[in-house]
This record gives C-alpha cells, structure tokens and sequence, in this order.
C-alpha cells in the first residue's frame, strides 16, 4: 500500500502514534476470574472426555487405533462415524473421502459427535483466549499491538494477542472469555463504538449505485429484511430478527464479498433446520417453501444447472435479480473496475492509497472498500484521542477492531465521550473526506459502570 497523497500519508503517520498511544493505555485484565475460569474450564473439558469414554462410538474408536487414539482428530473421528460405523455422511471431499471439517460435522446429529465439537470449542477458549490473555498481560493490563502494515485487505491487524479475534459469536465463549476485561477502576465504564453498516456506505461511495444509495439514506428501508424476504419469498410482516440475520449474514454480504448463489443456497437452506426458522403461522420455512413450489435443496454442484423446484435453482434467480436489476449500477461497477485494474495493475482508494500486485476479482473488489471503510475508522480514533486530551476526559482508547473502537471511560464523562464519538465518526469525517457521500452511524454499546466488557448494551439515542 503506497499513499499517494498527503491525506494519506498524514493518516499512515497518525495512526501510527495514535495506535502506540493505544497500546500503551492498556487494558485492565481480572487475573483472579481468569485463573478460576481456566480451573473451571479445565473440569467441564475432564468431565466431557469421562463422558465421551463410556460412548459405544468412542469404545469402538479405541479398537481401531489403540495406542494412536487421539480424541482431538476430526479425521479419525470421520473415519470411524462414516467409514466404520455407516452413520450417514452430510458432505464428501472432492476425491470421494467423508469430510469432517468442524462445518459438517456441525450438521451429525449425535450427542458424542455434540461432546467432540464443545471440547475442542473448550479447548480453544482456553488455550488461545484465557491462557493467550494472561501470558501477556503484564501488572494487571494486557498491551496488544496494533498494526497498519500486515493486512493484504489494508485493514489493521492485532497480535500479543489478537485483540480483534476476541469471540462474541458463540455467547458461551464470549462470556468465559470478556468477562477477564474489566474497566480500570471501579468509577470506569467500558464503551464500544461501532461505525453501523460502514463497508456497505464505503462500497456505495465507490459505485454510487442510486438504489443502494436510497437503502442507506431512507432510515424506512431495510436491505436486509428485503433481500431475507426475497430469498424465504415471505412478505416483509413476516420477517423475524432471525430470518432478517439469516438474509444479512448468508445472502447481502456473501454476495457483497464475492460469493455466489449455490453457497447461500446451502447456507439458508442449513439454516432453516439448525435455527429453526418458523413463518408468522409457526410452520417451519421449508413447509412453507414447499407450498410456493420449493421441496428440495437441489444438488449444488457448480457443474451441474440447478433444477427448477428447488430452492438452488430459487437463489440463482434472486442473485441474478440482485446484480442485474436491484443494483444494476453497482454489479457494472465491479466488472468496470476489475477490468481497469487488468489494464493498469493497480487500483487507487479513496482514502489516498494506491494497490499494486497481483490480485484475484473478488480481492480487487473488496481490498479497497474493506481498506477505505477502515481508514475512516483510523482516522476517526486519530481525531477522538486528540479531543480526549484536549478537552480532559477521563477516558482512553484501549483497542480497535476494524470497524469498532473500545475505550475506558470515567462514568461521569460517559455523556461527553459519546458526544464527542458521535461528533466526530458522522459529521467531522464528511468534511474530512468529501468522497463520502452517504449519512455515516455509529452505535454505541456500554458496560455497567466497573463490570465487564461482556456486559455491554447498546445506548439509544437521537
């Protein structure tokens, strides 16, 4: 990444001390839970290997290795489920073997196969998060790096440990482990910002697409409980929080990133089952699909044409609708822009940037919106940590993740904080950086004051 102007060097030059600013904050972490956590762990995880041992599956496990039994191989695992003992196999490599990828295995439905996927979940929450965390957290706070020259996606990146890779998917994990970051003392609050949809107002100050636009500008519109009602064909009435977070996370933002209709086919389809996913009349999605004509996933296989009636062939029809009529100008976009990146070998940002190298179409399309959206966020947490001192807040930064920034607040400055936040992350950038075209929000999540990180809840306001 080569700046080409001065915004962009400046920015580069910043948000190196910004960061070594943040760095140097710090984080307070609870020793003490953090050492109980890992005990407490440790028992769950002996008290799943007791349970695992007694299965008629794992006895037989044990015949056919012995002394080579190794509880923690997925491959093994697959062997003797599907080779051996003919459970049936959701899903096969392409020379013909049974997968058992942490993905298929999620779909067997068998309690030891359940036990096997919670230890290693257990496993990873104590080995990477809980005794990552307290190897490097010196005299009570963690000091993570921050970096802006690792990413290929020109995002930053986090090492010692990776502070952005800290799990909230899975709210079992993300409980044992953000429960250890506390405030750094007991009158502290922990806040998180959050720029809302910032990589799909970035890629629409690239292509100006008037429709998608009009999606962000119009707080009435929803993209995604459209596109969720489009892919489930349900009336936007009937579009539950989970229906609309299936449309979002298996269909919008594949389809932003480069995916295509057989791999949101498999997803929405898997998901109807695993989240049970229910219309208005509490009948599952799948009776509901068979009554518009859709019985069957189809076979998803790139080499084959998907078959009418089944809900392939079904997404293959909305993602053409998607590109080619929704947001005609943005799918033109990507093919204009792909195709001067071939002409010249490198493509510019709008943040002040120039990419050069060797690039795939999906990392050309997305490098500079996921570079660019971060950008606004660097600078951003460049301008705040100014105002902070400037103005005496008794507040730090203490860590960036991408699209988010987390601090430490004194409980009587919260209200000033979150003023100067909002001040800056929607109304100073858009002077700053005139490219941005679209109304930028942030949301704001804080921690009762002196608990947890964990405990956070979004802030409400005008």
């Amino acid at each position: 990444m080569i700046p080409i102007t001065d915004k962009g060097y400046q920015l580069l030059h910043d948000g190196c001390v910004a960061l070594s600013q943040v760095e140097a904050n710090g984080m307070k972490i609870d020793t003490d839970y953090l050492n109980r956590a890992i005990t407490h762990t440790n028992r769950k995880m002996d008290d799943l290997r007791y349970e695992m041992e007694q299965d008629k599956i794992f006895k037989r496990w044990r015949r056919e290795y012995g002394l080579k039994t190794n509880m923690g191989s997925r491959e093994q695992l697959g062997k003797i489920l599907f080779s051996i003992m003919d459970y049936p196999c959701p899903a096969y490599t392409k020379t013909g073997r049974p997968k058992a990828d942490a993905a298929t295995l999620n779909t067997v439905d068998i309690d030891f196969v359940k036990k096997f996927l919670k230890l290693e979940k257990l496993k990873k929450a104590k080995s990477t998060y809980l005794q990552g965390i307290l190897r490097e957290t010196t005299d009570g706070y963690l000091h993570p790096f921050f970096n802006l020259h690792i990413p290929r996606t020109y995002r930053g990146s986090s090492d010692h440990p990776n502070f952005q890779n800290m799990p909230i998917r899975d709210p079992e994990i993300a409980k044992l482990v953000r429960r250890a970051f506390i405030p750094r003392t007991k009158n502290h609050q922990i806040v998180e910002t959050d720029y809302s949809g910032a990589e799909i107002c970035c890629a629409a100050c690239y292509h100006k697409d008037p429709r998608m636009v009009s999606y962000i500008k119009d707080e009435k519109k929803d993209l995604h409980r459209d596109m969720a009602g489009e892919c489930f064909m349900l009336p936007k009435k009937e579009i539950s929080k989970d229906i609309r977070y299936c449309g979002k996370n298996m269909f919008v933002f594949p389809q932003f990133y480069g995916d295509y209709y057989i791999h949101c086919a498999k997803s929405l389809w898997k998901a109807i089952g695993e989240m049970k996913l229910k219309g208005e009349d509490g009948k599952s999605l799948r009776k509901h699909l068979k009554t518009k004509g859709i019985s069957k996933l189809g076979r998803c296989n790139p080499e084959d044409s998907p078959v009418k009636g089944t809900f392939e062939k079904h997404l293959q029809e909305v993602e053409y609708d998607f590109w080619n009529r929704r947001f005609k100008v943005y799918g033109q976009w990507k093919k204009d822009w792909y195709h001067k990146y071939l002409k010249k070998g490198y493509f510019d940002t709008l943040t002040g940037f120039r990419i050069e190298g060797i690039y795939g179409r999906n990392e050309v399309i997305n490098y500079p919106v996921q570079g660019s959206a971060f950008h606004w966020l660097l600078w951003s947490l460049i301008r705040i940590q100014k105002l902070l001192k400037k103005y005496k807040i008794r507040g730090y930064i203490i860590g960036q993740i991408h699209d988010s920034i987390v601090s430490d607040v004194h409980e009587r400055d919260i209200n000033n904080y979150m003023e100067i936040v909002r001040q800056v992350m929607t109304v100073d950038i858009c002077k700053h950086w005139h490219h941005i075209i679209v109304p930028l929000k942030v949301e704001i999540e804080v921690a009762p004051v002196g608990k947890s990180w964990f405990l956070k809840e979004e802030v409400k306001y005008e």
